[in-house]
């Protein structure tokens, strides 16, 4: 499923956002600085959401939907730059990240803290894989509110399909749950292949063993698949 959409015209900003309007805002370290300077050319505001512009009536959580062209030098983007801007533009954003004719969608899922309103809560970032530039993008959903539209613009970018009854955001800490116990179990895996006692590899296995299981109900894999 495609997560590029054809944002309607009347939501056209189009302005080049200077990068040092985002270090005002947010306050990055010279090596942060140095990041934006070496992996991105240029950031544009391409499109702005919002009730004024597409008719369609705001959220509590979410005000505003901004859309971010971001065109890189190399291909390269290290998550800290978007979560840099994430933290400049508090508002929900969709970035598209565009590099030699090809173009991909890239967003976190966004929201008010519950201890404090002001502050916004950065899930992790989720993506599609590069596209061409041209590629034939879809209307955007018809939804009652921003919210509602929030959740249908971020729905191509999660990594796993929803479990029955199951909200965005307890989708998304699901995803989180999942790439953390895929980073652990790399880890054990390296320690087994590193491990020489007997014994320790039988342990280090169950773990393996209890990890996977525990990975398979996260994603709703069929446990008909585990390792033996």
């Amino acid at each position: 499923m495609s997560a590029l959409f054809d944002y309607p015209r009347k939501a056209l900003f189009g302005r080049v956002l200077p990068k040092n309007k985002i270090y005002e805002y947010a306050g990055p370290s010279t090596a942060m600085k140095e990041l934006f300077v070496r992996q991105v050319d240029q950031i544009t505001w391409k499109y702005k959401l919002a009730p004024e512009t597409i008719n369609v009536p705001a959220a509590r959580a979410v005000p505003e939907i901004q859309v971010f062209g971001v065109t890189l030098k190399t291909g390269e983007l290290k998550e800290d730059v978007l979560r840099c801007i994430d933290k400049a533009i508090p508002f929900p954003i969709i970035y598209e990240i565009s590099h030699a004719g090809k173009c991909r969608a890239v967003a976190a899922y966004k929201r008010p803290s519950d201890a404090d309103s002001a502050k916004w809560v950065v899930s992790s970032y989720f993506e599609t894989d590069w596209l061409p530039e041209d590629t034939v993008r879809k209307a955007l959903p018809i939804t009652l509110d921003l919210g509602a539209l929030y959740e249908e613009l971020l729905a191509p970018l999660m990594p796993y399909p929803p479990k029955a009854g199951e909200r965005l955001q307890q989708r998304v800490e699901r995803a989180e749950a999942i790439r953390s116990q895929q980073q652990e179990l790399a880890k054990t895996e390296a320690r087994l292949g590193k491990e020489k006692q007997f014994n320790r590899k039988v342990e280090i296995n169950a773990e393996i063993r209890t990890m996977k299981q525990q990975l398979e109900t996260l994603t709703g894999a069929d446990s008909a698949g585990e390792s033996q």
